[in-house]
């Protein structure tokens, strides 16, 4: 199945600036002003009857106990000093190790742009969580601009850095004793990692000791049955992700 690629590409744009809001370490207290706004437009519009309940859930744990609990179990999460944290970078999930082979491959695609890290706001690596999906965000923007050269280069830093470890990230998150609104984020997430695949044409990779078992635990199902479904669910929902760019991100 052959995605408008352009079309979708505002959407694509808007996820990635949700999810830049959701990840990037920040102490400022508007750090998720608007993300009730836009979790409204993804109810409207979702990929999938998962993304929509994780939307709804969602949105309903931050109109009910606020922005502050949101960063609070962010803190839990990522932050805590000790404990059962979840680490957010890709040398992480790669080698087991902070700033691997994956800082620099993605310091190489940084320096292939105008884009660069503003320290102020972003106190992580480069190859964090919350870089990442901003830096794709922002790619997606330069494109939609019409600098269509930064094309391939988001296709290989998805290819070779977000789509390797993602996975196993989410699953992270999503088992985490001290996730609620996170799993909540963490099913949403999967669920356009699913579409980003086939936006890109690439493939899951296979896991690296984790068990099969582990991952049904997170309620994901099978790769060629999970494609076949994502494959409908697209045709279906194409012009429903299009929909989704009415509402823009401010850029940070």
């Amino acid at each position: 199945m052959q995605i408008d690629k352009s079309s979708v590409n505002p959407a694509r744009s808007l996820y990635y600036g949700l999810f830049s809001k959701l990840f990037v370490f920040s102490d400022k207290e508007d750090r998720f002003d608007r993300v009730g706004e836009i979790l409204d437009v993804l109810i409207q519009n979702p990929i999938d009857d998962a993304s929509k309940g994780a939307c709804v859930a969602l949105k309903f744990f931050i109109d009910n106990e606020g922005a502050d609990a949101l960063g609070g179990e962010y803190d839990l999460l990522f932050n805590v000093p000790s404990g059962d944290i979840v680490r957010t970078t890709a040398s992480f999930y790669d080698e087991g190790l902070e700033s691997g082979k994956k800082l620099v491959e993605v310091k190489n695609f940084l320096a292939k742009t105008k884009i660069r890290r503003d320290e102020k706001h972003y106190k992580e690596s480069e190859d964090s969580i919350g870089f990442l999906v901003t830096f794709m965000h922002e790619l997606i923007e330069l494109i939609i601009k019409g600098e269509r050269e930064y094309e391939n280069l988001q296709h290989c830093l998805f290819k070779e850095v977000l789509n390797e470890f993602l996975d196993e990230f989410i699953t992270d998150i999503y088992k985490n004793k001290s996730a609620v609104a996170y799993k909540e984020i963490a099913i949403l997430f999967n669920s356009f990692l699913e579409f980003e695949r086939l936006y890109f044409e690439v493939a899951k990779p296979k896991p690296k000791d984790r068990t099969d078992k582990a991952v049904q635990e997170c309620g994901f199902i099978a790769d060629e049955e999970a494609k076949r479904r994502a494959q409908n669910r697209i045709k279906r929902s194409a012009d429903s992700l299009v929909q989704s760019c009415s509402l823009e991100i401010d850029d940070e």
